[in-house]
């Protein structure tokens, strides 16, 4: 499972949220999704732990917390919907 981290100041770079969440256990992956015409990061990511419990962990303490000038929202990352395709 993966967490979503929401509100991301769009100056967020892997290395700065790796920096954050390493605080509370061993960080596996992150992504930053991007736009696909502008290829701007799009003010949210998804972060994998090692454990349910380092996902906890960060949860707990981040969710809400003031970084670098925005209230950011964190929480288990949810399945992505099937979604009919559009066109």
């Amino acid at each position: 499972m993966s967490i979503y981290v929401g509100n991301l100041s769009y100056g967020a770079t892997q290395d700065d949220i790796n920096q954050v969440f390493t605080e509370y256990g061993t960080v596996k992956r992150i992504q930053i999704p991007t736009d696909r015409e502008t290829g701007r990061p799009r003010g949210f990511a998804f972060v994998e732990m090692a454990t349910d419990d380092e996902e906890a962990a960060a949860i707990e303490a981040l969710d809400g917390a003031e970084w670098m000038g925005r209230d950011i929202k964190v929480n288990k990352a949810r399945p992505r919907e099937d979604r009919p395709r559009r066109g």
